[in-house]
This record gives structure tokens, sequence and C-alpha cells, in this order.
């Protein structure tokens, strides 16, 4: 059996077209549908009532009340646990066809323990701005490693959560879940980030977990507006830095207020830099502000652990 999941909040004029599309897939065995509702405080729960006497493929509706991704991804784990294979997108997402067998085909003929696939960016209606160049589309989910198959054993060319396919067997066989520590909750720019994916990754990529790269496992990812700002790149890279301050940052010995005095420099540093190209109108301001925010973020991530350690000032 394959579980076909998406975890959902607030997103319920998307919901009719999402499922239409994971319908239409062909699958080589059964699959069911899961969505995942996070409480969503609009008429999602309606709407995937009425989907549900939908025909096609069944549609299994459940709903986390704890709030957050990661609480949302690991019921639907659960879900599954029983299944052969989970395959994951988004609730802003829409599947190509072809997208199961190609999840499908990674798994059970080519001995996977993960595959995942290309994330294309769509941003209709919003339009894609000007200063959004390509080196920036990661930071919004893309994925595009190029059009050949291919076993990844590093971090150079990841696969996220937007678009994955587990073996059951293996996440169970190593009880693996979403880790909470990296939780983010509602969808505003507040909540950017997260992270939950990228040690996922590592995890399985410390196992050894045979992971794949599948070109035809591909997805189109709606941006929403909100997302479509400098801001917006600014905040994600501080939340980022504030969580790898509070989890995954080295001890130092020798520190200022439980901060590495190198680190406070290099983000001054980092700040100066952006202010300076920013003010002067030069190419890539915005990703040396990326720069500045995430150190910020580290330094305030370190000294927020060290204060829950009782350590800080």
């Amino acid at each position: 059996m394959l579980i076909f999941a998406f975890c959902t909040y607030n997103r319920s004029n998307r919901l009719e077209k999402l499922v239409a599309a994971m319908r239409a897939q062909n699958c080589p065995i059964p699959f069911e549908i899961l969505a995942v509702n996070n409480s969503s405080p609009d008429d999602t729960l309606a709407i995937l009532d009425h989907l549900a006497h939908q025909p096609g493929p069944s549609l299994r509706v459940v709903t986390e009340t704890e709030p957050g991704i990661v609480p949302a991804r690991n019921r639907a784990l659960q879900e599954a646990i029983d299944s052969d294979i989970l395959v994951f997108i988004d609730d802003d997402e829409l599947p190509h066809p072809g997208y199961l067998e190609a999840a499908y085909d990674a798994i059970v003929n080519e001995g996977a323990d993960c595959a995942g696939g290309r994330v294309r960016i769509d941003f209709t209606p919003h339009g894609r701005p000007l200063w959004l160049g390509d080196d920036l589309l990661g930071f919004l989910a893309a994925i595009d490693h190029g059009a050949q198959a291919f076993w990844i054993t590093n971090e150079a060319t990841p696969i996220w959560t937007s678009n994955i396919a587990y073996r059951m067997s293996y996440l169970r066989e190593h009880d693996l879940r979403f880790d909470a520590r990296y939780n983010r909750k509602g969808a505003s720019a507040s909540d950017a980030g997260g992270g939950e994916d990228v040690v996922m990754l590592r995890r399985l990529l410390g196992q050894g977990a045979k992971i794949r790269y599948r070109p035809d496992m591909t997805v189109d990812h709606g941006v929403e507006a909100w997302r479509l700002h400098k801001q917006y790149f600014l905040r994600l890279h501080y939340l980022a830095g504030v969580r790898k301050g509070l989890h995954e940052f080295p001890e130092y010995s020798r520190t200022l207020f439980g901060v590495p005095p190198f680190l406070i420099m290099q983000a001054l540093r980092q700040g100066l830099k952006a202010l300076s190209m920013a003010a002067l109108g030069r190419q890539g301001a915005l990703r040396q502000g990326m720069n500045a925010t995430h150190a910020l973020g580290l330094i305030r991530g370190i000294f927020e652990r060290k204060t829950k350690n009782g350590i800080g000032a």
C-alpha cells in the first residue's frame, strides 16, 4: 500500500485542485491520499469532507491539534507506519503526470530508502520580482539537480519534504521522526524557515540510507505573495541562524556573554558590508544581507542556549 500524503494549514482554496491532481496519478499499486489538517481555522475540514466523497482513490482526513509542520508530518508518519511507501508533497504544490510511478519505481525497483525530485517554482498569479535571481530560488524550496537520476551521497544535492518518498520499512527499523526542535507554525513571514527536513536528510545520510534523485518526480510549487519580498529572505536566514545557534553550534571556551567573540566580529563585518553594498546599489546586496542576518541569528541562538543552561549573562 502506498500513502500519498500532504499536510495542510489554512489553504482551503488550493485543496480541490491539489486532490484532483493527486487522484489523477497512475500507480502500479493501490494508493490512498492522506490529508493531515493542522487545525486550520478556515473551511479546510468542510472542503476535505466534500472531496472525500468524490470518486477516485480514497481520501482519508485526520486532524493534528498540536500546531506546526513537525507535529503534522510526524502524524502522517504515524498514520502511514504500516504502509509500504509514504510519499509527501506540500499543500501549495501540484504533482506532474508520472510522479507516483517514478516514486514507486525508485523505491521498489531501484531499491531506494528515500527518493525525491524536482520542485519548480510557479510564480502565478503574483509574477516574479525583478530582483529575485536564480541564485535565490533554492530559498523558496526550488530543486533541480539536472535531467539524470543519481544516488545522493551528501548534502550538496539535497531533497526536501516538499517532494519526497520513504520506504516505510526503513523508517520503522530506524524509528525515524522529524525533530520537534525545528518546528514552525502557521503560514506567515514570522514563522519562516524550519529545518526539520535538513536534519532528517542528515540523519538518513549518516545512517547510510540509499537516497535517490529522480528528475521525473516533479512538482510545481506555488509561491504566496508574502514570500516574494526581500524581508522574507532576510528573516528566513535570521531564524535559520537562531535554530543553528540553539541546537547545532559548537561550544567554545572563550566567550563574551556566552557568545564567541569571533562571531560578534563576523556579524559586524557582514552587517557593515551589507549596508555599504545596499547604499551603493551593488549587485548581491540582498545575499550579503542574508549572510549578516544569519550571523545575528546565530548570536541570538547561542545566547539563548547559554541563558537556558544558566551560563549566559
